[in-house]
């Protein structure tokens, strides 16, 4: 039996349980080490103060920029590889890949010349005050050199998930966190460079993770790397982004929610945008928790979706909800109960942890009902309902919490504010719930027609 079969019948007969772990925990692992190097910044740089910890949290809006981009060329890629690898077709799983993989660099690498042009007034406009802009100039210097190597990562690492190779994925990652959190100590704690120090840490190691996944990409994925596979037809591209659509939406409409948050925390001062920032960071580690499960189970939904093996897309989706639910909420419960103590762990003005203090108690609680929303958008994005998909994405982020942002701001102060996010994540959960409950009972015609 050739690779192509073999993989055909891993995907199509493992249970479904054993095979969303295998595939979400690398995934997983992925995500929290990422999210551990954030939190390391966050951690070191909070040292310095409260205005250049105020910068790490305007560079998270700028990284969720360039990764909605990068997102939405990776998964929309990614279907198409798993879609055309259950067809046994390899070349055209090639050129899907290949194609996703050369405009993300190329946007990339313009996303990075215009951030530079003008990098003082996009701070700005990202919600930065003026004793923090300094500090986000550095910092997002930085960022900007690594956006073409952030960008190729994504896609190379979405692709490899989707072939079913995420302990690949996982380690191409996982070696740039790493190496992220030792340049922070050795750059920000051992030679005194400040939140210069934290940005050359990020680039250096989002560099080195790049080269690692286009080794290992070579090596172990079906599908290559090749510019003589890029499509040169249009219709290709867009289906690309019409599939990755959602990630793009979901991740843009953080990137906007954040730059919404920062302004409106302009008026309570730098301890107000530093205490929502630590907070962002840390339920974000709970969160990528359901997300790299949701990531394990998307290429499963999707392959057996393909595959019209509708059973297992129904069984793999209620075994995803109720373990990633266990799992967020057993992760929830330290930021439940020692609120004060997470917050001081990662700067000690006393400002910041009383702001930072209520925030986290709640955040904590709404993110328990995340695995939801987050496995209805990854279902409908999986099976190729793009409409669906699209507009679930714009719930947490956007439809959902930039309202609700604005309102209870306006009605309750700084404690709107802090209230805002887990209010957002139960009406997403609540408004994606009749759309799941709808395809566990009705999907099972489309995928026999698709």
């Amino acid at each position: 039996m050739n690779t192509v079969d073999l993989h055909y019948k891993k995907m199509t007969e493992t249970p479904v349980s054993s095979l969303i772990i295998k595939l979400g925990i690398p995934t997983t692992i992925s995500m929290l080490v990422t999210s551990i190097y954030n939190l390391a910044d966050t951690y070191f740089v909070g040292r310095l103060g409260e205005s250049a910890q105020g910068a790490i949290s305007i560079l998270f809006t700028l990284q969720c920029i360039i990764q909605a981009v990068a997102f939405m060329f990776g998964h929309g890629a990614g279907v198409f590889v798993a879609k055309h690898l259950a067809n046994k077709d390899v070349a055209r799983a090639t050129s899907y890949v290949s194609s996703a993989f050369y405009i993300s660099v190329l946007i990339g690498t313009v996303f990075s010349i215009l951030g530079f042009i003008f990098i003082k007034p996009f701070m700005l406009v990202l919600g930065s005050t003026q004793t923090i802009l300094p500090y986000a100039i550095k910092y997002g210097a930085c960022v900007l050199v690594a956006t073409p190597f952030i960008m190729g990562s994504f896609v190379l690492n979405n692709c490899l998930r989707y072939e079913g190779k995420a302990f690949y994925a996982m380690i191409g990652l996982v070696s740039g966190g790493l190496l992220n959190i030792f340049g922070d100590y050795l750059l920000v704690y051992v030679f005194n460079m400040g939140v210069l120090g934290a940005g050359i840490a990020t680039a250096v190691s989002q560099m080195i993770s790049f080269c690692m996944l286009i080794i290992l990409y070579v090596k172990f994925a079906q599908s290559k790397i090749s510019i003589k596979s890029v499509s040169r037809r249009f219709k290709d591209y867009l289906q690309i982004m019409k599939i990755g659509l959602p990630s793009f939406i979901r991740q843009g409409l953080t990137s906007i929610s954040g730059g919404i948050l920062n302004n409106l925390s302009k008026p309570y001062g730098d301890a107000t945008i530093a205490a929502m920032g630590v907070v962002n960071k840390y339920t974000s580690v709970i969160a990528f928790v359901g997300l790299g499960i949701g990531q394990g189970f998307q290429p499963v939904s999707s392959f057996n979706y393909q595959a019209k093996r509708f059973d297992r897309v129904k069984k793999a989706t209620i075994f995803t909800i109720l373990f990633g639910t266990a799992l967020v909420s057993v992760l929830s419960i330290p930021g439940i109960i020692f609120p004060s103590f997470i917050i001081s762990l990662f700067q000690k003005s006393q400002a910041v942890i009383e702001v930072g203090t209520l925030a986290l108690r709640v955040a904590s609680i709404g993110v328990m009902v995340m695995p939801v929303s987050i496995v209805s958008n990854m279902l409908f994005q999986s099976t190729f309902q793009a409409g669906k998909a699209s507009f679930l994405s714009m719930l947490r982020s956007g439809l959902a919490f930039i309202p609700t942002l604005i309102l209870l701001e306006s009605l309750f102060g700084i404690i709107g504010i802090q209230i805002s996010q887990p209010v957002a994540d139960l009406i997403s959960s609540l408004i994606s719930l009749p759309f799941l409950i709808h395809f566990l009972i009705k999907g099972e015609s489309k995928c026999k027609n698709s």
